[in-house]
């Protein structure tokens, strides 16, 4: 057999393989000229700076999750087109895509300006350029396959994604109450893969809760509400760590059970106990969903510390405490606590991904009866002895529990 000589003219088939990867390096080329290139440096400055500009990775999955840029949004090129809209509804605003070596980005970036996006950079030699130069490489936390499954209706939002499911599952939220509030918020917060949920309760599951506290069941009566709730959380999501308190919050230890913790959902049942929460978030800083029901009414809001009102601008001081029905004469209808214990977990997520418009500045309340929502605005009192603009903190105040209904 003769084998060719290394100098032998090149066949149709080599040829054509050479004639497509010039055609694509022009493609490039041409591509390049179209668009507007910057550099890691520019970028680098951009993350230490208050400009706007989003940065996203176009890469896959896997070259993500290995490293990136931190803060960059992470939306695989393959997805850009579809995903772009919800990521990014500002058409005007500022754009750095970047990909491994800068080609992908400089694709991307052609695409979005033919999507109408007018204001789209890619970077220039990529992450590998990134590295070269030195920068901090963020590693992602990698979800197990087991996560993959679990959120994958999660990962699917764009306002979510892989992004915000790792936000949720880095998060801590507290539940004041295991009761008719809690419970459900408790269950979805744990579906949705919050990692850690903390409960305070100091009271034991009796046979009336379970008309409307879910997270219990029949053969809970008589054991402490925090265990019984750890129970059914774990066996709902092994993920989650569920952090148990059973006592009474009190002005001695509320300051150190809150802190640490990203939210606070108060399902409290009594009046000293919801100023007890208000004013230690209000001095921790920390956002606290509210929520409280009635027979067939309810009611829920989120005091976001300087972003609106706290509960003291609405109610200074607690109602006498004849004017306050008791737990056992008001009642409530079973399936109430769930509406609103339901829109706390929505308010909370919200809160934890920084997605949407929360309840800061707005009370909702639902009439069952009616089956009617309404809306009502809030305001700020400046003049508030918690949160107003010449507040002193002098200590808490212990008020008479009396009860409310929860």
């Amino acid at each position: 057999m003769l084998w060719p000589r290394f100098n032998a003219p090149l066949t149709a088939t080599t040829a054509l393989e050479e004639s497509i990867v010039a055609t694509f390096d022009e493609l490039i080329e041409r591509v390049k000229a179209n668009i507007v290139e910057t550099d890691t440096h520019a970028v680098r400055a951009l993350q230490t700076s208050d400009d706007p500009t989003v940065i996203i990775d176009v890469r896959e999955r896997e070259e993500f999750v290995d490293g990136h840029i931190e803060g960059a949004e992470f939306i695989p090129r393959g997805q850009l087109d579809l995903k772009i809209e919800s990521a990014v509804p500002n058409r005007d605003t500022p754009i750095v895509l970047y990909c491994a070596g800068g080609t992908r980005s400089a694709l991307a970036t052609r695409s979005l300006q033919e999507l109408g996006y007018t204001n789209v950079k890619s970077m220039s030699g990529g992450f590998t350029a990134w590295k070269r130069s030195g920068f901090p490489v963020h590693i992602a936390k990698t979800m197990s396959p087991e996560q993959l499954s679990r959120y994958s209706r999660h990962l699917i939002i764009p306002e979510i994604g892989e992004k915000g499911q790792r936000k949720l599952l880095d998060s801590r939220v507290l539940l004041l109450g295991a009761g008719g509030l809690g419970s459900p918020a408790a269950m979805y917060l744990a579906a949705a893969g919050v990692g850690t949920i903390g409960l305070i309760d100091s009271d034991v599951v009796d046979r009336s809760n379970l008309q409307r506290q879910i997270l219990h069941t029949d053969e809970s009566v008589g054991t402490p509400k925090v265990e019984s709730a750890r129970a059914r959380i774990n066996a709902l999501n092994p993920d989650v760590e569920v952090k148990t308190y059973d006592t009474w919050l009190s002005s001695e230890n509320v300051l150190e059970i809150f802190e640490g913790y990203d939210v606070v959902v108060d399902g409290g049942d009594n009046f000293a106990t919801r100023y007890l929460v208000n004013d230690a978030c209000v001095r921790l800083g920390i956002p606290n969903v509210h929520g409280s029901v009635y027979r067939f009414e309810g009611q829920v809001t989120s005091f976001v510390p300087h972003q609106g009102p706290c509960y003291r601008c609405l109610y200074p001081e607690p109602p006498p405490p004849e004017l306050a029905p008791s737990c056992q004469e008001a009642g409530v209808l079973g399936v109430l606590p769930g509406v609103i214990g339901i829109l706390q977990a929505i308010e909370v997520i919200k809160l934890l991904v920084d997605v949407g418009e929360p309840l800061a500045g707005r009370l909702l309340t639902f009439d069952g009866l009616k089956s009617q929502f309404r809306e009502l605005k809030l305001r700020r009192d400046p003049e508030c002895s918690m949160c107003g603009e010449h507040a002193e903190w002098n200590g808490f105040i212990d008020y008479e529990v009396f009860c409310s209904v929860s």
